[in-house]
């Protein structure tokens, strides 16, 4: 199953990796690994390409950081293919995600010596861009009969799916809870109309995808093997003003 509809799908310039995604799962479906698998995977060479960023490996690390992104959609691909949706699944996904940003942003301050205050406040807008993107993403989602496994308000936790269990879905969300609430709370009230406007144009879905952590992972990748480190953390701080350009632009529009 799709998260959207073909009808209504938009370019995602994060989601670069899904082909591959697709292939792996495929190769995959028929075997013993599950999607808990992949994530473990992805955490790995999530953990990999921080090694490397400390022995200025930068292409390396490159590769790790993109083939974590390929692996973050692959897990969710196997799940589809294998028609074993779960939470578990989803919310180990997102704690995964966080834990590892931070690690990211500790890793980089480290090797540049960056401003405390800014490699704080980069992270929190990181985290800020990339839920407003899975805010506008799961609200487009829900309303064409996508993946519905992510809800637009996590609000209370959710009865485990078949083959997964309760407490596992307990602890996992009452973790997300914790470290996405925050982030969640602040983009509601920034825009908590969205689900009763307009359908989002595939323009400004395609704009808003670069909030998308498969791009802020390929910004990085990047920047580290241009020689460009010392600029990352800065410039996920300024590009975090696009995030009221964004919700500008919907709540005048749309």
């Amino acid at each position: 199953m799709s998260k959207l509809p073909k009808e209504h799908k938009f370019l995602d310039l994060s989601d670069y990796g899904r082909p591959l995604a697709r292939q792996i799962a495929n190769a995959l479906k028929n075997t013993n690994f599950t999607p808990i698998h992949v994530t473990i995977g992805f955490i790995i060479s999530g953990l990999l390409a921080i090694y490397c960023i400390l022995n200025a490996y930068y292409w390396l690390a490159a590769f790790f950081l993109i083939f974590k992104s390929i692996l973050d959609a692959a897990d969710g691909e196997l799940a589809r293919v294998k028609q074993t949706p779960s939470y578990t699944g989803r919310y180990l996904d997102s704690v995964a995600d966080i834990i590892l940003n931070a690690l990211f942003f500790i890793t980089i301050w480290h090797i540049t010596n960056t401003n405390i205050w800014i490699t704080l406040f980069a992270f929190l807008g990181l985290q800020l861009q990339g839920t407003l993107y899975n805010y506008y993403y799961v609200i487009l989602r829900n309303k064409f009969d996508g993946d519905t496994t992510s809800r637009v308000f996590e609000n209370k936790t959710p009865i485990a799916l078949a083959g997964e269990k309760q407490k596992h879905v307990n602890i996992l969300f009452g973790l997300y809870k914790f470290l996405y609430g925050a982030f969640d709370s602040i983009i509601y009230k920034l825009d908590h109309n969205a689900s009763k406007g307009k359908v989002f144009p595939n323009w400004l879905m395609t704009s808003i995808s670069t909030f998308g952590l498969g791009f802020q992972l390929l910004i990085i990748a990047i920047m580290l093997v241009i020689g460009l480190k010392q600029f990352i953390l800065p410039f996920f701080l300024i590009y975090t003003l696009m995030l009221f350009v964004f919700i500008s632009i919907r709540k005048v529009f749309f």
